[in-house]
């Protein structure tokens, strides 16, 4: 199973949805305030300095339908890899995570950028980028259980 290189990719686009729920989606500090804005995967964070510390305020929803689609995809990548003998649910499944997986990009775009129109600023942060690593994985994933099926109708054929 892990010689295989689609495996490879599939396994490297788990961590960086992974890691990406975990790193900043979007960044933003306010100077005059001295108030740190970051949304992530799973919620909006608002860090207020004050007299007694700083206070931290969050928001789950609407901004957790990112980590939802992340965690949706996560899942299905792993029931690909697990699925190693039927290449044809495989090549299905890496179809639809690419679904879940543009999804959860388009999400983590459309929350973001209301953000920056609301505060007028910002910085994209790492948690945007890497589940785009994981489409471009799980593509090349896609291209080479293609390519196995292929080879194995041809020895098929030759028989």
């Amino acid at each position: 199973m892990w010689q295989r290189i689609q495996t490879v990719f599939l396994a490297i686009a788990i961590l960086s949805l992974v890691a990406s729920i975990f790193l900043p989606i979007w960044g933003f500090h306010d100077p005059s305030t001295g108030k740190t804005h970051q949304l992530f995967a799973m919620h909006y964070m608002v860090k207020e300095p004050g007299a007694n510390g700083t206070a931290i305020t969050s928001a789950y929803f609407p901004y957790s339908l990112t980590v939802v689609l992340m965690v949706a995809a996560i899942t299905i990548a792993a029931i690909e890899i697990k699925s190693f003998k039927n290449r044809m649910l495989q090549m299905k499944l890496g179809a639809l995570n690419s679904i879940f997986m543009a999804a959860s990009i388009g999400s983590a775009v459309y929350f973001s950028s209301e953000l920056l129109k609301t505060l007028q600023g910002g910085q994209y942060g790492l948690g945007l980028w890497l589940p785009g690593a994981a489409v471009i994985c799980n593509l090349l994933a896609n291209f080479f259980i293609r390519k196995d099926e292929r080879l194995v109708r041809d020895s098929d054929r030759l028989r």
